[in-house]
């Protein structure tokens, strides 16, 4: 941004402090427990998630960046053959476009989850919670609802 269009941008910019009382309840995300932190930003969305021991997404991909921050415990990301066991303090990007898993690694965990423009993550994860909240949960549906949000899941 040249100095004219970051002066327009602070200008209508609005800062975002999100205190624990202003929190909407976590969504339950195949195993995973999701606070969304700042879904209303379109630059910028965060969530907080936790998960029991194994939980996590299949190998996927979308076309959005996210990164992770390991806040407690352990997590098992993967990068087709590769997989690294992450524990608290540890920063992982993940590019558009790679395919990756995560599952917590032993005693669970928790993390922060940031994306940028495009990502469809907050209104998947929102999705994803009516759909365990109506009962459902097969395979098919599953995939259905992530890939009308961009995500392609690769089992």
């Amino acid at each position: 941004m040249n100095a004219a269009s970051l002066e327009r941008h602070a200008m209508t910019a609005t800062p975002l402090i999100m205190t624990p009382d202003d929190r909407r309840a976590a969504l339950s995300v195949v195993g995973t427990q999701v606070s969304v932190l700042s879904a209303e930003r379109a630059d910028l969305k965060i969530t907080l998630q936790n998960g029991e021991e194994g939980a996590g997404p299949p190998p996927h991909d979308h076309d959005w960046d996210e990164a992770f921050y390991v806040i407690r415990g352990q997590v098992n990301f993967a990068f087709g053959d590769t997989t690294t066991l992450c524990r608290a303090g540890t920063l992982v990007h993940v590019p558009a476009g790679v395919v990756h898993a995560f599952s917590y690694g032993p005693g669970g965990g928790e993390m922060l989850e940031v994306t940028g423009p495009r990502s469809q993550a907050v209104t998947m994860f929102t999705a994803l919670d009516q759909l365990a909240s109506a009962g459902e949960s097969a395979p098919e549906q599953l995939i259905a609802v992530t890939a009308a949000h961009g995500v392609t899941i690769r089992v």
